[in-house]
């Protein structure tokens, strides 16, 4: 953790409502005039498209599981290092991921592919981290055979798994859990509206991936400051045939906090419509309220940061 160079991680699966909460925070960082730097978890993936697509089928071949979670296919000592490194100095090593054809004419590089790797640009106040394993804490996993490829620089290529700990370096740790079937159907909507695949295919990858699910993105939501699950108000007992993703006005939002004596709840109560403590720790509101919620939430912490940061940045 940092004074000087804060760290925010929202992180969760896939289809979860990641992008949701980042446009909360930017509404928010705007408001008080903080530049943040964006960073997606996508950038710290092992493979491109096309390389994962042939390990998947080596994989399926020898029926062996790998995903997009697991360690087999991302460079998680390169997170790790970039996290420190940001605390330390504002900036650290990285590249980007074309995940669209939008953002490849952006970056200058084919759909599925990445930017090399580059520091990253100084200036920013904080860095606000997007994707799969912004609290990733893991002790130990299996050796896997694995590719050689571009590597990010500064990062030894000799290291195993064991002693990754992303989320000591966080300062804010926000983790986006909706139930379980409103996260594959969110995720099957998801991929079919964007083209991405068809329904069954995206039901195959949530299968595929249960057992790296369970691993390395379940355990980081019991590191998290706070949790966010979205629950339906309404039928979602068979995900696999929903033809629609339930809206905001039809679910209910559980926020958890981690340190209850960093907020102030009666104050809180008072400023989100409809909210209410269903335990000392928890609070509900209205799926519609959510953005609400995080702003009233979580501008208080961010200014917090920004005056330890000015203090910090004054002293040295």
């Amino acid at each position: 953790m940092s004074a000087k160079h804060p760290i925010i991680a929202l992180t969760g699966s896939t289809g979860a409502g990641l992008s949701t909460i980042r446009h909360a925070f930017k509404v928010v960082f705007q408001r008080l005039g903080i530049v943040p730097a964006i960073v997606h978890g996508d950038a710290f993936r092992r493979y491109t498209e096309r390389q994962f697509a042939a390990l998947l089928g080596e994989a399926r071949a020898s029926r062996r599981h790998i995903s997009w979670f697991g360690p087999e296919c991302n460079h998680f000592h390169a997170l790790e290092a970039f996290f420190q490194s940001y605390a330390e100095t504002g900036s650290g090593v990285l590249r980007e991921y074309a995940h669209s054809a939008e953002r490849a004419r952006k970056l200058g590089v084919p759909v599925g592919e990445f930017t090399p790797w580059r520091p990253l640009a100084p200036g920013s106040d904080l860095l606000f981290y997007e994707g799969q394993h912004g609290g990733l804490k893991a002790t130990t996993w299996t050796r896997r055979k694995r590719r050689s490829g571009d590597f990010p620089p500064g990062v030894d290529r000799r290291r195993g798994g064991p002693g990754i700990d992303v989320a000591r370096h966080v300062d804010l740790l926000i983790g986006i859990a909706p139930a379980m079937n409103l996260e594959w159907i969110q995720k099957i909507h998801r991929d079919h509206t964007k083209g991405l695949c068809a329904p069954q295919e995206s039901v195959e990858t949530i299968l595929r991936r249960l057992d790296d699910y369970t691993h390395y993105i379940v355990p980081q939501f019991g590191l998290t400051d706070i949790n966010i699950q979205r629950m339906p108000l309404v039928d979602t007992s068979n995900p696999f045939v929903a033809r629609d993703v339930p809206n905001p006005d039809e679910s209910i939002c559980v926020l958890h906090f981690r340190d209850r004596k960093r907020y102030d709840f009666p104050d809180l109560m008072r400023r989100i419509p409809e909210a209410r403590m269903s335990r000392h720790t928890t609070m509900v509101v209205p799926g519609g309220r959510l953005k609400e919620a995080l702003e009233v939430i979580c501008g208080p912490i961010l200014e917090e940061m920004m005056e330890r940061r000015r203090a910090a940045l004054a002293a040295a």
